[in-house]
């Protein structure tokens, strides 16, 4: 297959994006031509955006030798190589579904036809709809699917902050066997557009079950998903990125830390009071609904050690009730 592989968080990096270097290589090991276009920079909790406006520029990632089962460091040039013989990566500075524009109609048509964008591997999961419906892995694949191309967004959900390159490998090896299964069975009825695979960085993963499910429905609770803080802290989206999932809230405190981040506040008495706001979204919301759930949907495969394949359509599902066809009462 001609793959394009993009993801939203960026080129290599082990703060941000550990886990991009890693499934290139297989893919490419398993004879797989992969075309990559990345942001050129973290760009998570984005969805489906494009930036209107701004003039969208290149640049050139060239990967070092792959490191057993971590994330990489390449250079990056502002022009592409002269000779072409060099591997090379477009880096993007726009959104995640821009990269999927771009990658599919101004770049690698010296490839031939893409068959197949992968978004991902997600530094996290992007199970349940709290989490899928900001994500720019499933927004890069929704936007490849609107162009009538065959889209999989793949997560990696991990628990620790021990980032095993031997777990990493096996993820990476499983997740080609999803890739594939999932490309030579894909409906031909359109009954799905895309899917959303969330693989576990657990032992075992390989053996572990992959299953079929439906996607939780799940809401924020009370409160803010932004902290209030006295001025800006300075921190790059990547350090932001690994404070929240890898934080005292982050994924690997899913079932045991549970309340709210967000202290509340009354209201002031007279006028605004300037304040900053650092984006701080309240995970165990998500993490408690999915241990509070029955078994079938993303979230509980993904907590049990599974994998799960979760099919997608591109559009809003329709509210059920006795809406359609019936007048609107004013």
């Amino acid at each position: 297959m001609h793959i394009l592989l993009t993801n939203d968080d960026g080129p290599p990096s082990p703060e941000s994006s550990p886990y991009v270097h890693c499934l290139i290589r297989h893919l490419q090991d398993a004879g797989h031509v992969v075309s990559v276009c990345l942001p050129h920079t973290q760009r998570s909790w984005i969805g489906k955006a494009h930036m209107i406006g701004q003039t969208l520029k290149p640049s050139y990632y060239r990967p070092s030798p792959h490191i057993h089962g971590e994330a990489s460091q390449g250079t990056t040039h502002p022009r592409p190589s002269h000779t072409g013989d060099v591997e090379e990566w477009v880096l993007i500075d726009g959104t995640p579904a821009s990269c999927v524009q771009i990658g599919l109609y101004h770049f690698f048509k010296n490839r031939g036809p893409i068959d197949l964008v992968v978004s991902g591997p997600n530094y996290g999961r992007n199970t349940t709809s709290v989490f899928a419906l900001s994500s720019g892995t499933l927004g890069a694949a929704i936007e490849a699917a609107v162009c009538k191309k065959k889209a999989i967004a793949l997560s990696f959900a991990f628990f620790s902050r021990n980032h095993d390159p031997v777990i990493i490998e096996a993820a990476c090896r499983h997740s080609i066997r999803v890739i594939e299964a999932l490309y030579k069975q894909w409906p031909t009825d359109g009954s799905a557009d895309l899917f959303s695979v969330n693989v576990p960085l657990v032992e075992d993963v390989e053996q572990n079950k992959t299953l079929w499910t439906d996607m939780l429905q799940n809401y924020w609770q009370e409160g803010s998903c932004f902290q209030e803080i006295d001025g800006d802290t300075g921190d790059t989206a990547q350090e932001e990125e690994a404070s929240i999932r890898e934080g005292n809230w982050g994924e690997m405190n899913f079932a045991s830390s549970l309340g709210s981040k967000v202290n509340q506040n009354g209201h002031a008495n007279a006028g605004h009071k300037h304040k900053h706001f650092k984006w701080a979204p309240r995970l165990a919301d998500v993490y408690k609904s999915v241990t509070e759930s029955t078994p079938g949907n993303d979230g509980r495969a993904v907590m049990e050690g599974n994998t799960s394949i979760t099919p997608l359509k591109t559009n809003f599902a329709q509210g059920k009730g006795g809406f359609c066809g019936t007048e609107f009462q004013l």
